[in-house]
Order: C-alpha cells, then structure tokens, then sequence
C-alpha cells in the first residue's frame, strides 16, 4: 500500500490521538464502572448505590460534561475478593473505563484497587476501609477515599463516651479481619489517653448471626460500655442478646458503620437506646430540609421507592467525582482529574461540613455521637474532628 504524504499526516495525527486519549473517554463519552454487591449478603441494599449514581449521572448527562456525557456500567463482586477480580478486570480491559467509583466492600476494594490504578483507573470513593485501600494501592494518586478512618473515628467517639459518661469498664466486639483490628486500634488511643485498659474483647466471624457468647463475655466482666465494632445485622444482634438478658445498665456504642438509619427501621424496639458514632447528616424521607427533600423527591419519581443514606452518599459522592470531571476540562486524563481534584471542595445535604482531599483522603473527619429514639437517629453530641 502507497502512502502520500497527506495519508501519513492523517496517520500521525490519528497515532497523536489515539497515544494521548484516556481510556474510556471519546469525543462524546465518559465510561466509567463499580462493582456492587448484587448477589452476596448485602444484596438487598445494592439498588440504592446503584440508582443514585445512575440518577445524579443522568441529571449531569443534560447538560453534558465539557461536552460529554457519562456512561455508567455495573458489575456483580458478591462481596468475595475473587468476583471482585473478576468484576474490575472486566471494567479495566473489556470495557476500557475511566474511573471505578462507588465500589462497594473492604475485602472487594482491597483484592481490586491496585490492579486498577496501576492500568491508570481513577479509583473514587470505595466503599471500604480508608486507611487499609490507600496502603494496598501504595498510596496512588489516583484513588481517593471518602469514608473516614474507622481508627480514628473510633477513638474520638469513644474519648467523648469516656469523659461524659465516666466509662471506666470497657469491652468491645469486633469482627475478625482488616475492619475489627481498625476498630481496636482505635479503642486502644482512647484507652490511653485515659489511662484504661479494655476489660474485655469479644470477636465474631463475617456472617455471624448469633452473639450471645460475645455478650455474655462482656456480661462477666461487668463491663458498663460496650464498643460494638459491627455493621448492620451485627449491630442489632448485639443489642437483642443485651435486651434479652435485661441488661439495662451496660451502653451500646457502635461503630460508624453501624449508626445506619437501617439498624433503626430493622432494630425497631430492639435498638431503642443505643448509641452509635456518625459521620454524615441522616434524613428520613419526609425531612423538611429542602437540599434533602428535593433528593428523596425526585429519587421517589425516578425509581419508585423511598431512597436511604446509602443512596444519598452515593448520590453526595458521584456528584463530588463530577465537580472533578468539570474542573479537570476538555482534555480529560487520569492525571489531569487527579490534579483537579486536589482543587474541589464538596458540601452538600449529606456532609456535616465543607470537605476536601489532604493526601487523597476526605478531611476533616467528623464524628458525631447519636441514639436510637422513638425508632430514630437523634444526634446527642455535635460533630468533632476525628483525631489518630
């Protein structure tokens, strides 16, 4: 085949392209993916991410993103590391996308975000354990992290507890692994600065529905806080087995993941009373705060149903990857995103305060303190900065 000399100018220029363009941007498209939970054991809250990613990315699609438009392809991780791998290779090399966001699970994260900022993917807001998917992926620049750090979250709200309610026997039920040894790192800042030593540890296997010996080992040692390292059945789990014992003294204090409006719909009087630490704004769908309110509107006209916070932090943490996708312009790369990003502060509904990125990660991290009443979250301790 002859080439003259305007082909092999059309040919540089198509090569120029085609070395500089991002994976998963076009002229007129942005692809990027998750992977959920669709089958394994938090299936069930799974259409809510999904739906509120989907619909805040329809609401940016209107006008277009600097003269594109986002399309958001889902994959199943079952919550098993391996479906994860499965999932995120596919996002990566089958579908070329830009960015993984929203992606949901600890151990998922953990077995999947290195692979993908490695292959130059914007990894943003797992839904995982900070500290633990920063260190796998070696720090990179391309992921940044929106949940706060469960260690130091933990011990703020754990040295407020200790000062106000003069705690001085404390236990804890953790779950084995990566997020229970966060949650005991935390414990034990607080119990230093205080001069406590824990009084009793109980942990429990992923998947555990039944935590009578756990509360019956805080039961023996007379302990009068208990610090529930557990996420939404667990949460509920430890204060049946506290409630069927008519343990009335003893305080239930969970951990961030489970002050959820969801342990208080599914506890109902079985969670009356508890406490648990929190790091954003909850809403019940009839708020009259009107930043709130037109969210759960036009989720409910949408989709049909009444949205949750899993849906709102999804919906607060796309918008937040879309403020980053504006600011970075037309010429759209990983690199350039990541740089915008350092840039682009966030507040919304959902978030106690304006926040930004130190080091790829959302600061400030706020905790505030909240009980179950009347079958809701009431906050009974403003936020505070969390410190380690």
């Amino acid at each position: 085949m002859k080439l003259n000399r305007r082909s092999l100018i059309v040919a540089a220029a198509a090569f120029t392209v085609a070395t500089t363009q991002a994976a998963g941007v076009s002229d007129t498209e942005i692809v990027i993916g998750s992977h959920l939970d669709l089958s394994g054991p938090t299936a069930a809250g799974m259409p809510m991410l999904r739906n509120a990613m989907q619909m805040r990315i329809d609401e940016a699609n209107v006008a277009g993103i600097n003269g594109r438009k986002l399309r958001l392809i889902v994959e199943d991780n079952g919550s098993q590391p391996q479906l994860a791998v499965r999932a995120a290779q596919k996002l990566i090399k089958s579908d070329g996308v830009f960015a993984i966001i929203n992606a949901f699970g600890s151990g998922p994260n953990a077995a999947t975000v290195k692979a993908a900022t490695d292959a130059g993917v914007v990894v943003f807001a797992p839904w995982a354990a900070s500290s633990i998917i920063q260190k796998v992926s070696g720090n990179s620049p391309l992921l940044f992290t929106t949940v706060q750090n469960y260690d130091a979250t933990t011990a703020t709200g754990l040295s407020w507890a200790i000062k106000n309610w003069k705690s001085q026997k404390i236990g804890v039920i953790y779950q084995e692994g990566p997020f229970g040894d966060l949650i005991r790192a935390g414990v034990n800042s607080a119990l230093k600065s205080a001069n406590l030593t824990v009084a009793a540890e109980a942990a429990y296997k992923v998947g555990d529905i039944d935590f009578s010996s756990q509360v019956a080992k805080m039961k023996a040692a007379n302990v009068d806080l208990i610090l529930a390292g557990t996420v939404v059945r667990e949460t509920v789990g430890v204060m049946a087995e506290v409630k069927k014992l008519g343990w009335n003294e003893v305080k239930v204090l969970t951990a961030l993941p489970g002050r959820s409006s969801i342990v208080a719909r599914l506890g109902k009087d079985t969670v009356e009373g508890l406490y648990g630490l929190g790091g954003w704004n909850l809403y019940e769908p009839d708020t009259k705060v009107a930043e709130a309110q037109k969210f759960f509107t036009a989720y409910k006209q949408k989709f049909g149903a009444d949205a949750d916070e899993n849906a709102a932090n999804a919906y607060s943490y796309t918008s937040w990857f879309i403020a980053g996708l504006q600011a970075a312009g037309r010429n759209l790369t990983a690199d350039a995103f990541a740089k915008a990003m350092q840039g682009v502060s966030h507040q919304d509904f959902t978030t106690y305060t304006r926040q930004t990125f130190a080091g790829n990660h959302v600061t400030p991290e706020l905790v505030s303190v909240d009980r179950v009443q009347g079958g809701k979250w009431v906050q009974i301790a403003a936020p505070t900065g969390a410190t380690k």
